[in-house]
């Protein structure tokens, strides 16, 4: 009989000590910061550049702070106690892992459809050979197998290609425009307020890469075989790298709207108002500059799939298996192959499908608002709680600055809370 390998035994490999060496390994906050930045993200910079030219650039460079934080403290606490994030949640009370539980069946329902619908957008705009309807299926489909074969790796080298080529081009996109590197600098070092920007900056700041599949970070940090606390320093670096790269992403951006748009008078608004920016680039700069955002814009959008259909599942499947454990001690971890993780991504891929022809019913709008309103002012509000408790040991637990941080948090998306309620009803 061969002896079972418990989760303490496994060989966990040796962290790099040298800078060059660790940005050689970085790759779980890239995925977790790309996963966040979706399209939403792209209008709300392009609206703020439309608007006020570059002058909110500092609110982007907050944002990605913010979010710093906020993923550095979920790796810190998987790293320097040995549990999930699920376990930390479940040790607060039943309270918390049953908000995550019912915001989880809801969200994923309504997410996959949307996804896949914003893939399905740029795509169309690109090989206008297919109905929308049928690039979304597609898409679903191709997230759906390539995370069922369970190859983290393999999933990790396809994000950190798309990472590559939406950076390439939007970044290219902007430098084509030939920005004013002065405005650009004065934009971020002096933070100014203008008339009418209170709620646009709220959602920059609350929106660079921020959406519940932060929490995942701590599942990558595991398939990476990251385990213990001599691993903080390199998930440090990881989450650094990734939010710098995300924040310049994020700013180019800003540029293209500052440069190309800025008192034009032209809104973009949604969606399909990249697809009507693009084909002004086209205008402009010919259809080379056209094809380059319009790539970039769908390479933001499928990896933002892709990193949820790896990773929030790992999330419901912590879920079920903490709510079936008796103690609250940690078990094998779970992986891809877990009947919970399959679950959920059948449930991100194929139900969705229904809404792609049958609309968003209204009630389930309004409560995946409400609950997803209070998610991010969750996470934030447990992490000082967990943090600053017995539970971590005290040469790791939070700081005075981390703590003032992600207060502020809390404060922000608090706020942002009250403009989602009020947007609602």
């Amino acid at each position: 009989m061969i002896p079972e390998v418990k989760p303490e035994q496994i060989t966990v490999p040796t962290p790099p000590k040298t800078i060059g060496q660790k940005l050689k390994n970085v790759g779980p906050g890239f995925v977790t910061a790309a996963t966040g930045v979706g399209t939403g993200d792209l209008i709300a910079a392009l609206v703020a550049g439309v608007g006020f030219g570059t002058t909110l650039g500092w609110a982007i460079i907050l944002g990605a702070l913010l979010k710093f934080y906020l993923t550095e403290g979920i790796g810190r606490w998987h790293l320097a106690t040995g549990k999930t994030i699920l376990e930390g949640w479940h040790s607060l009370g039943r309270w918390a892992t049953g908000y995550f539980g019912i915001y989880s069946i809801i969200w994923g329902f309504l997410y996959g459809a949307a996804a896949a619908s914003t893939c399905a957008l740029m795509m169309t705009a690109m090989f206008p050979i297919m109905p929308l309807w049928a690039w979304a299926i597609i898409h679903l489909l191709a997230g759906f197998a390539l995370i069922w074969t369970g190859k983290y790796i393999i999933f990790e080298r396809v994000m950190l290609v798309l990472i590559g080529i939406m950076f390439v081009t939007v970044v290219g996109t902007a430098v084509v425009l030939l920005p004013d590197i002065g405005s650009i600098l004065n934009g971020i070092l002096v933070p100014r307020l203008e008339s009418g920007s209170f709620l646009l900056v709220l959602g920059l700041i609350g929106g660079v890469g921020g959406t519940i599949t932060m929490a995942s970070y701590g599942y990558w940090l595991q398939e990476k075989k990251w385990r213990g606390k001599s691993w903080i320093s390199m998930m440090r670096v990881d989450n650094s790298v990734a939010y710098i790269v995300t924040a310049i992403f994020t700013l180019s951006l800003l540029i293209v709207g500052a440069e190309f748009l800025f008192g034009s008078g032209i809104k973009v608004e949604d969606e399909q108002g990249l697809i009507t920016l693009s084909v002004m680039l086209a205008d402009e700069f010919g259809s080379i500059v056209q094809w380059m955002f319009l790539l970039g814009a769908w390479s933001a959008a499928f990896s933002s799939l892709l990193g949820v259909w790896n990773g929030v599942p790992y999330l419901f499947a912590d879920f079920v298996r903490t709510l079936r454990r008796k103690e609250n001690v940690s078990d094998k971890p779970v992986s891809e192959k877990d009947p919970a993780y399959r679950f959920y991504l059948i449930w991100l891929t194929f139900p969705p499908m229904l809404l792609l022809f049958l609309g968003k019913p209204v009630g389930l709008v309004i409560i995946h608002g409400a609950l997803g309103a209070i998610f991010m002012p969750f996470l934030a509000f447990t992490l000082i709680w967990l943090l600053n408790s017995k539970r971590v040991d005290i040469d790791y637990k939070n700081g005075w600055v981390t703590n003032a941080v992600l207060g502020s948090c809390i404060l922000l998306f608090i706020g942002l809370a009250v403009v989602q309620f009020s947007s609602m009803f």
